[in-house]
């Protein structure tokens, strides 16, 4: 478990261990990119469905980037079948109720507050089914030769 005061204390380097990623032998901000938030929308997304690009930066080994994104689904709405075939999605919900719809497995109902974990190259789909605008912070560890996202 991260203690959230060791996560300020540290710049969110803390985070890092959690993942396994604290070998990286550079400064919490060395390879950094952070550009101004870029704001997209995903093919077969319904109108409203956004994702911002929050931060990105070089994995601790070669060939691979980790992007972080903040992704807001309107009630009623849903992210359209997606995967990212490049790595894992390791998630959170910020706020809202979200239905996780698989193509191989059980939909997995979650609320805020939960984590998730979408493995690499499955399909799904996030659909608000609660009374407010969804928001969750998603981050991947991506084949930097890859896509973020591939439509379904």
């Amino acid at each position: 478990m991260i203690d959230r005061r060791s996560l300020l204390r540290t710049g969110g380097t803390a985070a890092l261990g959690a993942f396994g990623l604290a070998t990286c032998a550079c400064s919490p901000t060395a390879g950094v990119q952070n550009p101004p938030p870029t704001t997209t929308t995903s093919a077969g997304a319904a109108s409203g469905v956004i994702r911002v690009e929050l931060q990105r930066t070089e994995a601790p080994f070669a060939g691979f980037e980790i992007i972080q994104t903040r992704f807001e689904i309107p009630v009623g709405q849903a992210s359209g079948r997606h995967s990212h075939d490049g790595g894992k999605e390791v998630g959170y919900i910020i706020q809202g109720d979200v239905l996780m719809e698989f193509d191989d497995r059980p939909p997995l109902r979650l609320k805020s507050g939960d984590p998730f974990l979408i493995p690499t190259g499955v399909v799904h789909n996030a659909r608000n089914v609660g009374t407010v605008q969804t928001m969750m912070l998603s981050t991947y560890c991506i084949d930097a030769s890859k896509p973020l996202v591939t439509p379904h």
